[in-house]
């Protein structure tokens, strides 16, 4: 009895450690698509950096670095390797990404967080968009929120402005809706 109960564990926590695919988009505008698979190796380190946050703002700095490292695997698997920060410098190599593909994709590496309960500060939220002149220079982004601060307590994790593999850029939401980010 106890070898088919420890089988039955075996068997069970061998489904819940597998890997996992997320769908990243590239193209400006979710153009195209690639199933992006993140090994259970992968997710393990990603683990590992995010548990060891002590606190919400410690969680923040692990994190940009862990979207650095999810968009660089995701490059070993897709064009986006050619992705860099904004939206010219890239030129008309395959793979560039604007801020709808990344705030869509980034919301969706942060949910698989989320699922797996690497997230212990902080919440997923729908991608926010600012803009100036309501029509021109529109920009999205991924929203967290701390889950102890509520409304006041939200972030952008925006990996547009940086090159692909590079940490993503957290900032409260109220300076960025000001404009605050890296000149790109």
């Amino acid at each position: 009895m106890r070898r088919w109960y420890f089988a039955l564990l075996l068997l069970l926590s061998g489904a819940v450690l597998a890997d996992e695919s997320v769908r990243v988009c590239y193209g400006y505008s979710c153009v195209a698509q690639a199933d992006i698979r993140f090994t259970e190796g992968q997710l393990g380190e990603v683990r590992r950096i995010l548990s060891a946050a002590e606190d919400a703002e410690s969680e923040r700095g692990r994190l940009a670095e862990v979207i650095g490292r999810l968009y660089a695997w995701a490059g070993e698997q897709s064009y986006i390797h050619n992705d860099r920060g904004g939206n010219y410098a890239d030129g008309h190599m395959p793979g560039k990404m604007d801020c709808i593909d990344h705030s869509t994709s980034t919301t969706r590496l942060l949910k698989m967080l989320e699922a797996r309960h690497y997230l212990r500060w902080h919440g997923v939220l729908a991608p926010v968009e600012r803009g100036f002149a309501k029509m021109l220079f529109v920009h999205w982004s991924a929203l967290i929120e701390e889950k102890a601060a509520g409304e006041a307590g939200r972030f952008v994790v925006d990996s547009w402005f940086v090159d692909n593999g590079q940490p993503a850029v957290i900032l409260p939401l109220g300076e960025w809706m000001k404009g605050a980010g890296p000149d790109v």
